[in-house]
């Protein structure tokens, strides 16, 4: 396992264990860095925290005194604690660097490292580039934002092997060397303003992706988002367009096939992903796996067999001719627009959740296909307003995801789709949207 070498900071302050914060301690104790944990919900008798007070590390649980501060030269921070938080805004105040876990696995991995970020699709896309790659036959890992913590795979991976890391707006805003050799950034949408506050800060966090990127780089960018386009004049490394507008450049799809440059990769009735959305999460990941060496044979055998992510547009059964979707990832209305926009039969949708502040006027155009919702969480009001505005009159609130299903089922008829696609995150009700995700599935096959 590969440890930090030459590392500036000597006294790191690692804040809020989880997965990243765990695996950021042990590594920075392994590479013979003072290290002090802050947690405020851990119990000191756990496992976790006695195997990291055993190794040497400084263990403070139970609250954030500024105190634990003091002597302190860098910030290790879970990406979810917000900046408001007293000991983060404390650190800032006195200069004290305050990163991410994600920065520490720039300084482990030095092979080529692909960076995915975007409002939407992350997961799909990252999964896709690692597919193909594999399937490629090079060596590969994935890591980051999809579930694997980027520091800790990066101390395994060598010096040829790819990594592809899912990159979200919290992990982006904390790194400062961070540099993929390919960036993908898939889109810019309206997003966790309740975290960044405006939507500048949301934009200017994604950015942070290309910040260090230099000409012997590569962009691989949405051709089709004016948001992007704003920040390209700035950005000086080589820039690939994906788009399903534009012909001839970059990569691009027309009615009939996927396309790199001029070279037709495969016939587009040949994929099985289904969707707007996920077409342009491929022409990403294709531009992506392009800069690597993949080919076209290996893209051809992903995305023919490839069926997607679970909890994004997952397909989860049938039931007296009504198909049934778990498309819990879609915690915006982009997302949920995007799953909208991927069926031509009735749609039953099932939304609400978290309430962020935002309105919902940017779904009123894509539930012409909605025949009826069922509506929950913080923001159930506030989509059935947005749901008779655009003539919806079928609306059913309810409590739990049982009743949620069971209300669809009522609702629908033969040749129905029944799409939770939230347009909502989860943690009014669910302590995850992969919770939410499998709550549906389970009270779908429960359905009698």
């Amino acid at each position: 396992m590969k440890n930090l070498k030459n590392f500036a900071y000597q006294h790191v302050l690692v804040l809020g264990l989880a997965k990243s914060g765990t695996a950021a301690a042990h590594l920075l104790l392994d590479s013979q860095v003072n290290v002090r944990v802050n947690d405020l919900k851990a119990d000191e008798t756990s496992e976790a925290v006695q195997a990291l007070t055993e190794k040497g590390a400084d263990v403070i649980v139970g609250g954030h005194p500024l105190s634990a501060l003091d002597g302190i030269d860098l910030m290790v921070k879970n990406p979810g604690i917000p900046y408001e938080n007293p000991l983060v805004a404390e650190a800032d105040s006195r200069g004290i660097p305050i990163v991410t876990e994600v920065e520490l696995a720039s300084y482990l991995h030095e092979g080529p490292l692909i960076g995915v970020t975007g409002s939407n699709g992350k997961t799909t896309t990252t999964t896709l580039i690692h597919r193909m790659i594999e399937a490629d036959g090079q060596p590969v890992s994935v890591a980051g934002n999809i579930g694997s913590v980027s520091c800790e795979v990066a101390r395994s991976t060598t010096d040829d092997e790819t990594m592809v890391i899912e990159l979200s707006s919290f992990q982006l805003l904390g790194t400062e060397a961070f540099r993929p050799d390919v960036a993908v950034w898939l889109n810019l949408y309206e997003a966790h303003l309740d975290y960044h506050h405006t939507l500048q800060n949301y934009h200017d966090a994604k950015a942070k992706l290309v910040a260090n990127q230099t000409e012997e780089d590569v962009l691989v960018y949405n051709g089709d988002d004016e948001r992007i386009a704003g920040y390209l004049p700035s950005i000086p490394s080589k820039k690939m367009p994906f788009s399903l507008k534009s012909k001839h450049t970059g990569v691009w799809a027309d009615e009939q096939a996927v396309y790199y440059e001029e070279d037709r990769i495969m016939d587009r009735k040949e994929i099985v992903l289904v969707g707007p959305q996920n077409l342009q999460n491929i022409l990403a990941a294709v531009g992506a796996v392009k800069q690597v060496g993949v080919s076209n044979e290996a893209i051809r055998k992903v995305l023919t067999t490839f069926a997607g992510v679970e909890h994004r547009l997952q397909y989860v059964t049938s039931k007296n001719g009504r198909r049934f979707y778990n498309d819990s990832k879609a915690t915006n209305i982009l997302a949920t627009s995007y799953a909208l926009r991927s069926f031509s039969d009735p749609v039953i949708l099932l939304a609400g959740g978290l309430d962020r502040g935002n309105s919902f006027d940017g779904l009123r155009e894509y539930l012409s296909g909605v025949k009826g919702m069922v509506l929950f969480g913080e923001t159930a009001d506030k989509l059935a307003e947005t749901a008779k505005s655009a003539g919806v009159d079928q609306l059913v609130k309810v409590e739990t995801m049982q009743e949620a299903v069971d209300a669809a089922y009522d609702l629908s008829q033969e040749e129905d789709v029944i799409l939770l696609s939230p347009a909502c995150a989860s943690w009014d009700q669910y302590s995850t949207f992969e919770q939410r995700g499998n709550m549906f599935t389970e009270s779908v096959h429960k359905l009698k």
